[in-house]
């Protein structure tokens, strides 16, 4: 035989010679949950090894993890049930938890990447990303509105991008020329463009303690079914000045991520939701599968499919396997 594709994985030199497709612990976001008080910790027993932090054991936590390399995170507020309300307008206060974490964290980590969750779930009674009408359907201008506000307090704040997760139409364009006209012309968005209604994020409700008192997303957010749709949305967001588009969840939905990669020079971020990262944890719990070789396979076919970059629960993980010399 002339061709022995073998040769190319005779030895470990000889694999990653040849090796298509690497992970860099640059590629890891690792999103974070943040809580009021100090000194406060509380597990998640849907994500084994994940937990929700108050500010000053987060900011050490983070520390720690930055000079191992980590060079993003993404924050998400978990907040007391008596601030919520049907407007979310907690998500405003200047003094708020989110504004809080991301001033002091750009204050004592001035080169971390920080990125803002924009979305009033975390702040709303009903659990839902925006105002509701009498009708019980989230109201798409009124909630593009607040958001607009919402990414301007928190680039006053620190944040370096803004990520819009609620999946309204026009907020891309909205909150850009928001920004721009506040003078954060350099506070990045990175759009949720192809969230879809995934049952994957149960984990995530838990930890962030948001949960829907009715109805469902399925109206803003996307029919898992559809491939072409999350194009059409990647299209819109370009056109409308988002700097980096995600797929979220990022396991299940690898053909839209290789999509959207064909389609657009603009950078990808994938997600790798809650649900994927307990799917996974849990397999190693019982036993049935390697927890550290699984999770880097998971993140490499993320990467392998078109993803610059990986929001993941496992980031710690990963960040300790990449950086053994």
């Amino acid at each position: 035989m002339l061709r022995r594709p073998r040769r190319l994985r005779y030895t470990d030199a000889i694999r990653s010679l040849v090796q298509e497709t690497r992970l860099h612990a640059h590629d890891l976001v690792l999103p974070l949950f943040v809580l009021p008080g100090n000194n406060q910790k509380e597990i998640i027993k849907s994500m084994p090894g994940c937990e929700r932090l108050s500010l000053d054991l987060l900011l050490k936590e983070v520390t720690v993890l930055h000079k191992k390399g980590l060079q993003s995170i993404s924050l998400f507020p978990v907040i007391d049930n008596n601030l919520k309300d049907s407007t979310g307008s907690y998500a405003l206060r200047e003094e708020g938890l989110l504004p809080k974490a991301l001033s002091l964290l750009k204050k004592e980590l001035p080169e971390l990447c920080l990125i803002s969750d924009i979305a009033l779930d975390p702040y709303t009674s009903h659990g839902h990303d925006g105002i509701l009408n009498n009708h019980g359907y989230v109201s798409n201008d009124e909630t593009v509105a607040l958001l607009t506000e919402m990414a301007k307090l928190h680039a006053a704040s620190g944040a370096d991008i803004v990520a819009p997760s609620d999946m309204m139409d026009g907020r891309i364009l909205a909150i850009r020329k928001s920004l721009d006209s506040a003078h954060y012309t350099q506070t990045l968005i990175l759009s949720y463009t192809a969230k879809y209604a995934s049952s994957l994020y149960h984990p995530f409700r838990e930890a962030l303690s948001s949960t829907l008192s009715n109805g469902h997303k399925k109206t803003y957010q996307m029919n898992p079914a559809n491939k072409r749709e999350a194009l059409v949305e990647a299209a819109l967001d370009s056109e409308e000045g988002a700097d980096i588009l995600m797929i979220k969840p990022a396991g299940f939905y690898l053909d839209v991520i290789a999509s959207l990669r064909a389609a657009t020079s603009l950078p990808l971020a994938a997600y790798q939701v809650s649900g994927e990262y307990a799917m996974i944890q849990a397999a190693a719990q019982n036993g049935w599968l390697p927890f550290e070789s699984v999770l880097m396979e998971s993140l490499l076919a993320i990467k392998r499919a078109g993803a610059d970059i990986i929001l993941t629960y496992g980031a710690k993980t990963a960040l300790s396997l990449l950086t053994i010399p």
